[in-house]
C-alpha cells in the first residue's frame, strides 16, 4: 500500500451484526454465576446481587440499537497511521471560527462518554452559551479501544498514541488545536502539547499524571508548604497507600499479563462488565451504586464497544507497554504548552500543585466540590464551563487562535 492510500480517510458507520446481539444474549442467559460471601458488600469486589440485576437490564432492557443510532448522528471515520487503524469522531462547529479541539478518553472509557458534552462545546449558541466559545471536535478511539481495535502490533504506548494523534490533526488540516483529556487521554494530552508546543494552542486536562505525593512526606517537605497544601500533601500520600493496598490490583495484572486477562473478559459479557463497572463505581461521585454518578445505559454503551468490539486485551496493552518503556520510572518530562486542570473530587488521586508546576505550566487550576474520574459522564456542564474558561483566556492573551 502507497503512502498516499494509508492516509485516506475513509467514512465509518457502526452497524452492528444481529448475530453478534444475539450472542450476546445467548451468552447472558448462560451464564455460570460465582459464590459470595454474605454481608461484605463491594469490598472484595462487585456484588453478586447488583451485577445480576445489572446483567438482566442489559439483556432485557437495554437497547443496543438505540445507542448505536445516537452515536451513528456523529460522522464518523477510519484512517490507517503508523500501522494502526485510528476510529474518530468528527463534529464540526456552525460556528466558522470554532476552535479545533482534541479530546481523548481513558481506559476503560471510550469516545462514547463524551455524548453529553458534544453539542454544548461545538454548537455553544443552540446551549444558552457564547458562540465565541465554539469548538471543531475531534474524538478519536486510542488504538486497541473499541473501533481503533485491536492493534496488530507491540509498542503502543501513549507516546505513541500521541504521535499518532497529531497526525491525525494534519490529515483533518488543523494547523493549531487545542487537546483534552482524562486518564490515558491526559497523558496523550499532555505528551501532544509538551511535544507539539508549536501546533497546541493549550492543553486542558482533569487529571494530572505524576501530580500527587508518591513517597511519605517528610517533616522538612511539610514544613516548606502552607497550610492547606501540606493537608493536601498527607491526603496525596494516604489516598496513594490506600490505592496501592485495595485498587491497584487491575493496573498490575493490565501491565504484566494482558493476554491472559483477555481470554476471561473476551468470552464472558459478564465478566467484562464487572470488570469495567467496578470502576464506575470505585472512581466516581457516586452512592451505593455507579448508577447513582453515571446513566446506567450510558455505562453500558461504554461496556458494548469493548464487547462487541473483542478489544479488552488490546485496551489493556497500553498499560504493558507503558510499563516496559524505557522511560518507564524516569518522571514526567517538563511542558511548556499552557495547561489547565480541573480538579474532581472523587477522582483517584489527590494532585499537588506544587508538585505539578515542578514540570508544568498552569495558568488555572480549579477545584470542584463534586464530580470524579469520568466528568464528561458525571459532571458535563462543569466540564464544558471549565474548558470553555481556559480556552476563552487563551484567546484573550492571544495565543488561543487557530
Amino acid at each position: 500500500m502507497t503512502g498516499e492510500a494509508r492516509e485516506v480517510i475513509h467514512p465509518f458507520c457502526i452497524d452492528v451484526p444481529q448475530s453478534a446481539l444475539d450472542d450476546l444474549h445467548e451468552r447472558l442467559d448462560r451464564t455460570r454465576w460465582p459464590d459470595e460471601l454474605p454481608g461484605v458488600g463491594w469490598e472484595y469486589g462487585v456484588p453478586l446481587g447488583y451485577l445480576k440485576e445489572l446483567a438482566h437490564h442489559w439483556r432485557h432492557v437495554y437497547d443496543w440499537r438505540a445507542a448505536e443510532a445516537e452515536l451513528n448522528r456523529w460522522p464518523q471515520f477510519t484512517t490507517e497511521i503508523d500501522g494502526a487503524t485510528v476510529h474518530f469522531a468528527h463534529l464540526r462547529s456552525p460556528e466558522p471560527d470554532a476552535t479545533p479541539l482534541l479530546m481523548t478518553h481513558g481506559w476503560p472509557g471510550s469516545f462514547a462518554e463524551f455524548a453529553d458534552v458534544a453539542g454544548p462545546l461545538t454548537d455553544p449558541r443552540a446551549h444558552g452559551g457564547d458562540p465565541a466559545d465554539a469548538f471543531h471536535l475531534v474524538l478519536p478511539s486510542i488504538p486497541g479501544f473499541g473501533f481503533s481495535g485491536p492493534t496488530r502490533e507491540p509498542g503502543w504506548e501513549f507516546r505513541r498514541v500521541a504521535a499518532a494523534f497529531a497526525e491525525l490533526m494534519a490529515r483533518l488540516g488543523y494547523e493549531r488545536y487545542g487537546v483534552q483529556g482524562g486518564d490515558w487521554g491526559a497523558a496523550i494530552s499532555r505528551e501532544l502539547g509538551r511535544t507539539r508546543g508549536d501546533l497546541v494552542i493549550g492543553v486542558h486536562l482533569n487529571l494530572l499524571p505524576d501530580s500527587g505525593q508518591t513517597t511519605e512526606p517528610t517533616p522538612d517537605e511539610l514544613a516548606a508548604l502552607d497550610p492547606a497544601e501540606r493537608a493536601r500533601t498527607v491526603a496525596s500520600w494516604e489516598r496513594l497507600v490506600a490505592w496501592r493496598r485495595d485498587r491497584q490490583g487491575y493496573a498490575d495484572i493490565q501491565a504484566t499479563r494482558p493476554q491472559t486477562l483477555s481470554y476471561g473478559l473476551t468470552d464472558s459479557p459478564v465478566g467484562q462488565l464487572a470488570w469495567i463497572v467496578e470502576k464506575f463505581k470505585e472512581w466516581t461521585d457516586s452512592g451505593e451504586r455507579p448508577e447513582d454518578a453515571v446513566d446506567r445505559d450510558r455505562m453500558l454503551t461504554d461496556v458494548m464497544l469493548f464487547w462487541l468490539t473483542g478489544t479488552a486485551g488490546s485496551s489493556a496493552r497500553i498499560y504493558y507497554e507503558r510499563a516496559h518503556a524505557d522511560y518507564w520510572g524516569s518522571g514526567p518530562e517538563p511542558s511548556t504548552a499552557p495547561t489547565a486542570l480541573a480538579v474532581f473530587p472523587y477522582d483517584n488521586f489527590v494532585p499537588l500543585r506544587h508538585i505539578a508546576e515542578r514540570t508544568n505550566v498552569l495558568v488555572q487550576w480549579t477545584e470542584y466540590e463534586r464530580g470524579g474520574h469520568f466528568p464528561a459522564l458525571e459532571q458535563p456542564d462543569l466540564l464544558v464551563g471549565d474548558i470553555r474558561v481556559f480556552f476563552r483566556r487563551l484567546r484573550e492573551e492571544g495565543g488561543g487562535r487557530p
